[in-house]
């Protein structure tokens, strides 16, 4: 195996066994996102078909959620941004 087969399989298995998205593996292999994203949807496929299938099925499930992620993270900022301000109105 080549140097970059074993990083692909590396961000495979990161990504099977923690049921990550494609951001969280770039950020915690410290890899770009788009690298991680092309190695795991083109390139896995002809190294590890069988992990392909796994990896696949993590990004569908992935995929399937996102819009429920995006609300949560949108839901997460203004509850920040409503305790800010009534921190700052609470010391006037």
């Amino acid at each position: 195996m080549n140097w970059y087969e074993i990083r692909i399989c590396e961000e495979a298995s990161y990504i099977v066994e923690h049921k990550a998205t494609v951001r969280e593996a770039a950020k915690a292999l410290c890899i770009g996102k788009s690298t991680v994203h092309k190695d795991v949807t083109e390139r896995l496929k002809t190294i590890n078909p069988g992990l392909y299938g796994m990896v696949r099925s993590v990004l569908n499930v992935n995929k399937a959620e996102r819009h429920i992620r995006g609300g949560k993270a949108t839901r997460d900022k203004y509850a920040v941004l409503r305790q800010c301000a009534g921190d700052v109105t609470a010391d006037r």
